[in-house]
């Protein structure tokens, strides 16, 4: 294989923040990547570096001549050009015909070739975008989220072309499937750090708990061996002979070795107000814009725990539908009605509502600042934290927070308002995987409503045990999940679904000690000092003796209770690890 892009020692700072640490990392013309770590980490910065449009300090070298397409997450265009236009600019190949241009737009919904650039909304922009970057001819493409949106069709019509790319791929994603069925690396930025696994998503999965628990392991044994050096140097003893040299030399080179960072983590709030018998009922309601149907006469009685996901093409009214339940728009014919109990949550797709010149803190507590969380009092400031917000970022104005951070603070206040009826409009854009998982969670054990609106195949297959598809003009509600009511998913496709499927399903059973672990663990320090004492005195004795017989049973007594103490030592961590997920779960 081909080497397409080498970086060496690559530094990059966002002001006095270091995301990016004398990181190496080499990409091969079968690379298939896909980057993954929490919003802020960098992920979309090292896009831009091996792109060449963003700074850096270190070393990338490249295949001469290379050749990169480069999909952002927001495009830019001169907003005069008319589609078609644009894509012309953007190719360097005349090889490429009017009528391949014109197939992959419409692959991504783009008809009118002929519309101008500042017609578009920002979605469609976006899909322009991303045609061209698959048309034009390149060594490595490179897309920063390219399923946003894109619905259900589209992406799975990209997911089966760069299946079949053979050149180098390197991605930001968080569809989960993509990850699983695309990619054959990834690579995990972490505190400025990068770590590479030669796998999927499924397997990624499983190679970092291992590095996680290696790491941790590490920790535990540094911090349980520097407990005991700590002891011994505080006893005063002097560092006269070569031992005790070394051993300090030990204790101080253990001293600078940093803890592995652990990422936070968002505290969902698990409190909503109680949902009674009679919930949300659409009778026979239609609706049509501008002479277009969207879909009409549809019924339907939502149940106490129905878990809804929304399915159909850009245009065909998904967000519309959930503004006629919400009461946010009127139907043009039947009606809604709506239980005395219910009260909605309604988590939109943009960011319009969000007061940009207002800080964090405020816009919290304009709902509440003081809110009641099993039986807790919490402030603004403490949901806050639990959110990740800490008290540089709650004094910070809105527009200056990642997309990432909005969509997190939005929810946050969604939540604070205690629905029982959760309404989800694309919740899954500008969140990181980690928290969609926390998200995930969350969602399973609401006791209310859900309804949303996902391109998210991995999140729909999780989370929904029902779907209303928007299809031909038509509505129509069909049980089950994602994969489940998907015509065109293969057998294998579906087989891969059952990830998501599995672990919505599957139950964790109580980590505890038994009657012995716990004694064992209760006295286990004592019988590691008593042996650690006993080494010393056969130690101090060997230093005195000169008879050779004497020396080689003493250094079998010594060897012995060496090798006691390790393995008590290795017991002693497993026992420390058993009730750190014991006091966790």
């Amino acid at each position: 294989m081909k080497m397409l892009v080498s970086m060496t020692d690559l530094t990059k700072y966002n002001g006095e923040k270091c995301i990016l640490d004398h990181i190496e990392l080499h990409i091969e013309d079968k690379d298939k990547v896909g980057i993954l770590g929490v919003n802020g980490t960098g992920k979309s910065t090292l896009l831009k570096i091996i792109a060449g449009i963003e700074e850096y300090q270190g070393k990338i070298s490249y295949q001469k001549d290379i050749r990169i397409n480069y999909l952002p997450q927001t495009p830019l265009y001169n907003e005069n050009d008319s589609i078609m236009e644009t894509v012309y600019k953007q190719l360097d190949s005349k090889e490429i015909h009017d009528y391949e241009i014109k197939a992959q737009l419409g692959k991504f919904g783009i008809i009118d070739e002929t519309q101008k650039i500042k017609e578009l909304s920002g979605g469609q922009l976006k899909r322009v975008a991303l045609a061209i970057a698959l048309i034009k001819p390149c060594d490595l493409l490179i897309l920063d989220e390219p399923t946003n949106h894109l619905d259900n069709g589209m992406i799975e019509y990209l997911e089966k072309f760069l299946i079949k790319w053979s050149k180098g791929l390197l991605m930001v994603t968080h569809d989960r499937y993509f990850l699983e069925r695309v990619v054959n690396r990834i690579i995990e930025i972490d505190h400025g750090q990068i770590y590479k696994y030669e796998a999927n998503y499924s397997k990624y999965l499983e190679l970092k708990q291992v590095r996680l628990e290696t790491q941790l392991s590490s920790q535990r044994k540094r911090k349980l061996f520097l407990k005991k050096e700590l002891e011994w140097v505080r006893a005063g003893v002097q560092a006269r002979t070569t031992k005790s040299k070394d051993r300090l030399q030990r204790f101080e080179e253990l001293s600078k070795v940093k803890d592995v960072e652990v990422n936070g983590k968002v505290e969902m709030i698990h409190t909503f107000s109680r949902l009674g018998k009679k919930t949300i009922e659409l009778h026979e309601i239609s609706k049509s814009f501008e002479q277009k149907k969207l879909f009409d006469e549809f019924s339907y009685m939502f149940k106490q725990h129905d878990r809804i996901g929304i399915l159909g093409d850009n245009g065909t009214g998904k967000s519309t539908l959930l503004n006629i339940i919400t009461g946010n728009l009127k139907s043009d014919t039947g009606y809604v009605e709506i239980g005395e109990t219910v009260r909605f949550g309604y988590f939109k797709q943009g960011y319009d509502d969000l007061p940009m010149n207002k800080k964090v803190i405020d816009y919290i507590q304009e709902i509440s600042n003081d809110f009641k969380v099993d039986g807790q009092g919490l402030s603004a400031k403490d949901m806050l934290e639990r959110f990740l917000f800490d008290a540089r970022l709650q004094h910070t104005p809105i527009s200056r927070l990642s997309g990432g951070e909005r969509r997190r603070l939005y929810l946050l206040r969604v939540l604070m308002m205690m629905p029982n009826v959760l309404v989800l409009d694309e919740p899954t854009n500008d969140l990181d995987i980690d928290t969609l998982n926390i998200l995930e969670d969350y969602l399973d054990d609401f006791e209310g409503i859900i309804m949303t609106v996902s391109h998210d195949r991995y999140f729909l297959d999780r989370i929904c045990d029902g779907l209303f598809i928007l299809q031909n003009q038509h509505l129509r509600y069909v049980n089950g999940g994602y994969s489940q009511n998907l015509d065109t998913t293969t057998k294998e496709e579906k087989e891969k679904s059952q990830g998501a499927l599995a672990y919505k399903q599957s139950k964790q059973k109580k980590i505890k000690m038994t009657y012995m672990e716990k004694k064992e663990f209760e006295e286990i320090e004592d019988v590691i000092m008593d042996l650690e004492t006993n080494l010393s005195q056969i130690e101090e004795k060997m230093n005195g003796v000169t008879n050779f017989k004497e020396i080689d049973e003493l250094s079998k007594q010594r060897d012995d209770l060496q090798k006691q103490i390790d393995e008590k030592n290795e017991r002693y961590l497993y026992l420390l690890e058993l009730q750190e997920q014991i006091d966790n779960q």
